[in-house]
């Protein structure tokens, strides 16, 4: 079983995130950035079906950034994954998910061999958006199962049932390989990469692949990109309240009624 995990690069959860001056992103000026938190998901399930099992032949990362998506890439390798896939060109820079899981599926495409799982996160932390997984579904041509929060593989490998919530109940999906699924929070707990592993990741082989090696994405599938970006508005000045208790009270009515309209 060759198994390959999608993972992109994203701020920090905790970072604190700017608009840049020309409103068209963010400004990546010291902003720690960090491998998606679900996709991680989808590396450490990968690295845990190779160790429960003796038929996984290869694990593959492929992720769509510029040269900083590299620092992502590492942490997958150290994570366990075998090598990876680096689609890094400014042609491919994009809000559009759309176009994201096409470059990745024209990229596939090219391995003559296939993999029989796709795996990657339910979405993604920066854009909100889950659009990556199903799409690359539908351009691969392979089933997909979203939002899995439980995964058993048959003796043979050749088919498995995931478990998925919907509202008010639980879903249980029974597929052949090869398919494509999008992992939910809980399914495993991703692994802290140790120093060694840091290490040899460095050594894992990293394929680039540039625009000159992808078909140009139809302007069907590339539709509207994200072009303006602005920071939420200024919070208002906080209003003090003073006085007795009773005067307070009655001045704080006031306000709620006859300013903040809200009684």
């Amino acid at each position: 079983m060759r198994i390959l995990t999608v993972i992109k690069q994203v701020p920090d959860s905790n970072a604190t995130i700017r608009v840049a001056a020309d409103g068209k992103g963010i400004d990546p000026a010291g902003l720690k950035l960090v491998c998606d938190p679900f996709d991680e998901f989808g590396v450490e399930l990968a690295i845990q079906l190779r160790e429960k099992r003796g038929d996984i032949e290869e694990i593959v990362v492929i992720c769509v950034g510029g040269e900083k998506a590299g620092e992502a890439i590492r942490t997958a390798l150290a994570m366990g994954a075998d090598r990876a896939i680096h689609l890094n060109d400014p042609k491919f820079e994009s809000t559009n998910e759309l176009s994201a899981a096409w470059t990745m599926a024209e990229a596939v495409k090219k391995d003559a061999r296939g993999f029989d799982l796709t795996v990657c996160g339910k979405y993604n932390i920066d854009m909100d958006g889950g659009a990556i997984g199903p799409a690359l579904a539908e351009y691969l041509d392979l089933p997909h199962v979203g939002a899995v929060t439980g995964l058993e593989f048959a003796a043979d490998g050749k088919s498995f049932t995931a478990r998925r919530r919907i509202e008010g109940a639980e879903e249980v999906v029974t597929c052949d390989l090869p398919a494509l699924l999008t992992i939910e929070k809980g399914l495993v707990e991703p692994r802290y990469p140790s120093l060694p592993n840091l290490m040899k990741a460095k050594k894992k082989p990293v394929s680039v692949i540039t625009a000159a090696e992808v078909p140009d994405v139809g302007a069907s599938i590339a539709g509207t990109d994200l072009v303006k970006l602005t920071p939420p508005p200024p919070r208002p000045d906080c209003k003090f309240v003073e006085g007795e208790p009773e005067q307070m009270a009655r001045e704080l009515v006031r306000l709620l009624r006859e300013e903040a309209k809200a009684v």
